[in-house]
């Protein structure tokens, strides 16, 4: 047995999390329901604009990997933060879920400071975030340890990474080592706007490398360049082992070998919903790695994305094997 069923890589952030109407976002001029990429000077100006926030150590990946050692699933993350304030906080709150997270810590000296995401949630739920990415951009391959990924039975790999210098790098070195020891490869697309910067960099991963292909709706159609869903489902699911799409009130789409499952959402009102996705990929992973059909892992996915965005924040504040056990699931 491996000593990690998930091995995550990501952006290691803190999320910034605010109330806030449209009008706000307008006069702001934030793009709502995206994830925008913005610089110190922006993060500074939007801070002193939002109302009271509350900061809660995020992170996509991060967020997956604390769900699943929530879950009592053996994890480890690998993302990078500074010797600050911010950096402590992460750092802290990771391991206490649970999670080994050794990734070296950029020095006190570095101009830029631990990376920050501040989310606007608005009255709908809708969740539109400014990320200042700081020092997690410039995670290398020196940060990637051989021997973690390949004591690894699945790397889970955030898509928001791409936008590294030396991501692309420290991917490849991290698959290389995952799969050379027997291991798979899973990823997530993150965002429309991401995969418009590096459409061709995850086509070729996806084709060449990956085993396991989260993503939802809006991102699938805009890998494809399409408006057709079953189309660009029918693509990747010809690429890509397994696929999962979730497709918001609609549940959640599984393939994989010519088979096809939809698991429906659980209702829900939503607070915020940052995270969902995170959590979907946290439920369906553990499932996974712990030896579930793959209908499912899909169940367990979408019961911990519900649990997530009935509050604020992106990490589960109930007991993920209580609510799976509840239902039936374990």
């Amino acid at each position: 047995m491996k000593k990690y069923q998930v091995v995550g890589i990501g952006n290691a952030m803190v999320d910034v999390l605010a109330r806030a109407d449209d009008g706000f976002l307008d006069t702001a001029g934030v793009q709502k329901g995206i994830m925008q990429l913005i610089d110190m000077d922006r993060a500074v100006d939007l801070y002193d604009r939002i109302g009271p926030a509350k900061e809660i150590s995020g992170g996509s990946a991060a967020n997956t990997i604390a769900g699943i050692a929530q879950l009592g699933g053996r994890t480890a993350y690998v993302g990078k933060v500074k010797d600050d304030q911010l950096g402590a906080i992460f750092a802290h709150d990771l391991r206490a879920q649970g999670a080994d997270y050794a990734t070296r810590l950029a020095p006190k000296t570095e101009t830029a400071e631990t990376g920050r995401c501040i989310v606007i949630v608005t009255p709908d739920g809708e969740r539109s975030m400014n990320t200042y990415l700081g020092v997690t951009e410039f995670l290398s391959p020196d940060d990637i340890d051989d021997a973690q990924m390949a004591d690894a039975d699945w790397i889970y790999l955030e898509g928001y990474r791409f936008d590294g210098p030396d991501s692309h790098a420290a991917f490849a070195k991290a698959i290389a080592a995952c799969k050379g020891a027997g291991g798979r490869v899973s990823i997530t697309l993150s965002d429309p706007f991401c995969i418009a910067r590096h459409r061709d960099a995850f086509a070729t991963m996806i084709r060449d490398h990956v085993d396991l292909l989260f993503c939802n709706r809006a991102e699938m159609l805009s890998m494809y360049q399409t408006t057709d869903f079953e189309a660009a489902l029918a693509r990747v699911a010809a690429e890509v082992d397994m696929v999962a799409c979730t497709d918001s009130g609609n549940g959640v789409h599984i393939l994989s070998n010519g088979a096809r499952w939809h698991v429906p959402a659980v209702p829900t009102d939503i607070v915020d919903a940052t995270g969902a996705g995170d959590l979907f990929a946290a439920g369906f992973l553990w499932g996974l790695t712990a030896g579930y059909d793959l209908e499912s892992c899909g169940k367990m996915g979408n019961l911990a994305a519900s649990e997530v965005i009935s509050h604020i924040g992106a990490r589960p504040e109930t007991d993920l094997r209580t609510l799976f056990a509840k239902h039936q699931l374990l």
